[in-house]
């Protein structure tokens, strides 16, 4: 863990065991027993539970891990990665699978981390969370989180009529489990066709799903594009940015 983690030893062990206990929470008794049986002696007790599996999401898990280990939602992020990193490399790919089984979509980061094959080399950048990506746009827009939510929502759905529905899979991949959603109903709409909206239809339906001007709908967009711009790697958002019109660019990305 502790070369995982990359952070100290001391601070690996509090953080794999607040992981692991918000984990045996989240998990159904039989899936932490199943776990448990596969992990160290020392690591077992801390994600068996007798207990219901409690139906929160991967933001409330964030929260609480930070809140178990007295650190920044930020940095609890990381944890969960390189504790779910460390977990893939410890137990089965069966019960990797069991796992995510139980958990939902917004989990989609933490389980990619899990099922990464550690002998193919190399690490994907992690999939960002909801909880963040909304963060930022609300702090580039200043505009609330629940607003900000709303734009994340609104300019994923729209954007994925407006892309191929290729694309949208090779995006989705690096897009927390909410935003991945939105893709996907908006390409569900297209059948998988990339619909030529103009500029001005593209943000119509940003406004019509925000409730908000389409002024207002535009600067929303463009802080939402800069965010995805920050949280995707560069290839994926590269190939995204190509199958959009020149008006796109300029009028969005400062392209």
């Amino acid at each position: 863990m502790e070369q995982v983690a990359a952070i100290p030893r001391q601070d690996a062990e509090r953080a794999a065991q607040a992981a692991l206990q918000t984990l045996g929470e989240r998990l159904a008794p039989g899936e932490t027993r199943d776990l448990a049986e596969e992990l160290p002696p020392e690591l077992a007790p801390w994600i068996r539970s007798t207990d219901e599996a409690q139906p929160f999401g991967v933001d409330e898990f964030l929260d609480r891990l930070a809140r178990r280990e007295g650190i920044a939602p930020s940095a609890a992020e990381r944890h969960a990665i390189a504790v779910f990193a460390a977990l893939g490399r410890t137990v089965s790919r069966d019960e990797i699978e069991d796992m995510a089984a139980e958990l939902p979509r917004d989990y989609g980061g933490l389980i990619q981390a899990a099922r990464e094959d550690p002998a193919a080399g190399g690490s994907p950048p992690p999939v960002p969370s909801m909880k963040e990506i909304v963060r930022r746009i609300a702090e580039r827009a200043g505009i609330t989180e629940e607003a900000a939510r709303r734009t994340a929502v609104a300019v994923a759905e729209m954007l994925g009529e407006r892309i191929s529905g290729g694309q949208v899979e090779d995006l989705a991949l690096h897009l927390p489990g909410e935003l991945q959603a939105a893709l996907e109903r908006g390409s569900e709409r297209t059948r998988g066709a990339a619909v030529p909206l103009s500029l001005d239809e593209f943000l119509r339906g940003i406004a019509e799903r925000e409730g908000v001007s389409t002024d207002v709908a535009k600067e929303h967009a463009r802080a939402a594009f800069a965010v995805l711009k920050q949280v995707v790697p560069e290839k994926e958002w590269s190939d995204t940015i190509a199958q959009l019109p020149f008006e796109y660019r300029t009028e969005l990305t400062g392209a």
